[in-house]
């Protein structure tokens, strides 16, 4: 079947096929024509198969068949996503896909100059792609008017709960008006998200392309057990042997990705760090010469497990686990896309046995393991205390390859009344002087896992978590400085039946 039978324009269909796309994968197959009807859809498919295809093309067709008199630039359409380099990429495949059409869209996040942004929205866009703090930022600056909003789409709407935007959201869906569409788009398809649905989709469209939590199946995985102070030298070895000249490698931590990249720098592998730490720019730089091959090896935290989109990305490599299972999905869904096959490799120490048997257990198989000669583990090492995460019981200390990561840092962990999140931007300073993301366990500009998403006690919000004293008193601010706002996710009993992203 292809793009012309889906009832898309003639300027749309050319735009697909500059693209060199003939025919449409299973996710457009079923979107597409659902959207061009008006119809809210509910769409659950892997990374990888075409799913911003597949809400961009109609709604650019929608909005093109409806333009405002005398060709005026009107804000009708709204894409939220969950972090920088996805709302980016969002945006340019709509500038792509609507080249040959009057629409005007545009992107903000944070990280990145306020003021151009506002300049662009004053000026007028049709289409909006924005990630939720900044978004309520220009809310607040009266830079943005949301009222005429006719399309509202969630992307990596999974991952937007898992980091805690809820509330951010809350606030942006009273701001829309209550007749529009709305698309909810996600990578995973959990109980959380149904029950996302039930309360903002009407009569919704079920579109389920792939099996729930499931890797991608075109992509190879093997483990390869390895001390934890051999697996730099394994990484570097697995390069070199087999000539890898694209390899996108997942460490925790921020500190452990730039060190990473530091020892493969000086093992004669070109490699760069991606992380919340970078500014915006040399993130941007990063990921461009890693897609032109300017470097061999990009080294990420897990903020890039969802955002990047790199065509044909033969391997990927977790140096070490996530202690999140469903992450592990993400991370190895940014290989074997688009029909292209892919390999992903996993260097496991003693330490990750039961981060690795919670992945198993998610993906229902056991991941082949293969030891590699002369990096055979030492039996006399004991596996050490790790960090669970998400109100998991365990030790302080990240494991895998960031043994010392975090060593100075833990006794400055924030309570566990204050789990962090990952943020675009803060609000209650100026755009300007914002502390921006971190990664997406919530490590906001610190290494400290030990804010990895804990729960938070019953009832506590995010403006009443400020670290307390022995006696239960909050301390007293310091009245030279002014304290950031803390984000912390929260218990949804409204929305989502009183559950959490991590109950089990």
């Amino acid at each position: 079947m292809s793009f012309s039978s889906l009832g898309l324009s003639a300027e749309l269909r050319r735009a697909v096929s500059d693209k060199g796309y003939s025919e449409p994968t299973p996710i457009q197959l079923q979107a597409i024509p659902v959207i061009l009807d008006g119809r809210d859809i509910l769409a659950g498919a892997q990374t990888g198969t075409g799913k911003t295809a597949g809400f961009a093309l109609p709604l650019l067709q929608r909005l093109s068949a409806q333009q405002p008199a005398g060709g005026r630039h009107v804000l009708r359409a709204l894409i939220l996503t969950p972090t920088r380099e996805l709302a980016a990429q969002v945006e340019e495949s709509v500038r792509t896909y609507g080249r040959h059409l009057a629409l005007k869209s545009t992107v903000v996040f944070g990280g990145v100059g306020f003021t151009p942004q506002a300049d662009k929205l004053r000026h007028g866009v049709d289409i909006l792609v924005a990630t939720p703090g900044r978004l309520l930022d220009h809310v607040q600056q009266k830079t943005v008017d949301l009222s005429r909003i006719e399309i509202l789409v969630l992307d990596e709407a999974d991952r937007m709960l898992d980091m805690g935007f809820i509330r951010d959201i809350r606030k942006i869906l009273a701001l829309l008006p209550k007749q529009r569409q709305n698309l909810l788009f996600s990578a995973t398809y959990t109980d959380e998200i149904k029950q996302l649905a039930d309360g903002l989709l009407h009569n919704p469209a079920l579109i389920e392309v792939a099996r729930r939590n499931t890797a991608a199946e075109l992509v190879t995985q093997v483990v390869h057990p390895v001390d934890r102070e051999r697996k730099r030298e394994l990484l570097s070895h697995l390069v070199h042997t087999h000539g890898w000249k694209q390899v996108l490698v997942f460490t925790r931590t921020k500190h452990g990705a730039n060190r990473l990249a530091e020892q493969l720098e000086k093992d004669g592998i070109t490699a760069a760090a991606i992380h919340g730490n970078k500014s915006q720019g040399a993130r941007t730089r990063a990921l461009a010469d890693f897609k032109k091959s300017a470097v061999r090896v990009l080294v990420a935290t897990d903020i890039a497990a969802r955002g990047l989109d790199i065509d044909q990305l033969p391997h990927v490599v977790n140096y070490e686990l996530p202690n999140v299972p469903e992450d592990y999905v993400h991370r190895i869904g940014r290989t074997g896309r688009a029909g292209n096959e892919g390999g992903a490799v996993s260097l496991v120490c003693v330490d990750e046995r039961d981060f690795l048997r919670d992945i198993e257990r998610l993906l229902k198989h056991e991941i082949p393991k293969t030891t590699i000669a002369g990096f055979e583990p030492d039996p006399s090492i004991k596996a050490e205390p790790v960090f669970r995460g998400r109100g998991q019981r365990g030790g302080g200390r990240p494991q895998g390859g960031g043994r010392h990561d975090n060593s100075q840092r833990h006794r400055h962990a924030r309570p566990q009344s204050a789990p962090r999140q990952e943020r675009d931007g803060h609000r209650g300073q100026p755009p300007s002087v914002r502390a921006h993301d971190e990664d997406s366990r919530g490590n906001r500009l610190t290494d400290n896992p030990a804010g990895h998403g804990n729960r938070p006690a019953s009832g506590v919000g995010r403006h009443n978590d400020r670290p307390r004293h022995a006696s239960g008193q909050p301390h007293a601010p310091s009245p030279h400085k002014r304290p950031a706002p803390r984000r912390g996710r929260e218990e949804v009993p409204a929305l989502f039946g009183g559950g959490r992203r991590d109950d089990k």
